[in-house]
């Protein structure tokens, strides 16, 4: 059954927990913190700050500050690095419809991260032939890529595969849009929906390949285990989940990320339960 957002058993976390929450906290806390050690530069007889000096240390306390708070590395680099561009931004005298244009074709390609906290990530064609190397063979199979982002992986797979049913699901309506566009280009018949995976119900596949973000791998596991079949595969690219070790584990060639997979077994679903 799908997962309801609404059922009181269902966890959240609080709003202040979310790190695009906390980075804008920081990010203000920096930007305090930079202007009052000017004042006391200052009263100490030190000349004031200049713009860039202030940006720069505003960086430096906020990405120090989300250290502190062993947030992602992500985290400190745009802390450290945006007060400082949007300072050198601003000698450029750039029109200003560019930077609602900029802010807009992000929205759509990034969407729901502020909430789901899984960015967009591109995995490749490593990675899908490891995962082609591992679908059941002998017989047609229904596969879901949970954010599938421009729909690589569906599309490859399926052109594989083309006795069996490969879905993507993505949330982002501009990576959605190019995956349905690709697909109709190159006349696939795999399939792309938009919307949340936590709304599917991952009985209906027999493999789901994921390619999310450490924060989402707790969660996915539990509706992984209480959902999928015994005997079907749960496949994740790059991301372990925590308490839970995988029964298959892949190093596709090169030095990218490991393939992690868990074959669902009817112990873990009742464990679930």
């Amino acid at each position: 059954m799908p997962v309801d957002q609404n059922d009181p058993g269902v966890r959240r976390k609080p709003l202040l927990q979310a790190p695009a929450i906390q980075a804008l906290l920081l990010f203000c806390i920096g930007l305090i913190g930079a202007n009052v050690l000017d004042v006391l530069a200052q009263r100490a007889g030190l000349a004031p700050f200049s713009p860039f000096q202030t940006s720069l240390l505003h960086g430096v306390i906020a990405a120090l500050l989300a250290r502190l708070r062993r947030m992602a590395a992500w985290w400190w680099f745009i802390l450290l690095v945006f007060p400082a561009a949007a300072q050198g931004v601003a000698y450029l005298h750039l029109p200003s419809w560019l930077f609602l244009a900029i802010f807009l074709f992000m929205l759509v390609l990034f969407w729901s991260t502020f909430r789901s906290q899984v960015p967009f990530y591109p995995s490749g064609l490593p990675a899908w032939n490891a995962v082609a190397e591992l679908l059941p063979a002998g017989r047609p199979i229904r596969f879901m890529d949970i954010g599938s982002g421009l729909g690589g992986a569906v599309l490859n797979l399926s052109r594989r595969r083309p006795d069996s049913e490969f879905t993507g699901i993505e949330i982002a309506p501009l990576p959605w849009l190019v995956s349905r566009v690709r697909a109709a280009l190159a006349g696939n018949h795999c399939r792309f929906i938009r919307g949340d995976y936590l709304l599917l119900d991952f009985a209906d596949y027999d493999v789901v390949f994921a390619y999310l973000s450490p924060a989402a791998m707790v969660a996915l596991w539990q509706k992984a285990s209480a959902e999928m079949r015994p005997g079907s595969l749960l496949l994740s690219y790059e991301f372990n989940i925590p308490g839970a070790p995988p029964d298959i584990v892949v190093q596709p060639a090169g030095d990218g990320p490991v393939l992690h997979g868990w074959r669902i077994s009817s112990t873990a679903r009742q464990a679930v339960v």
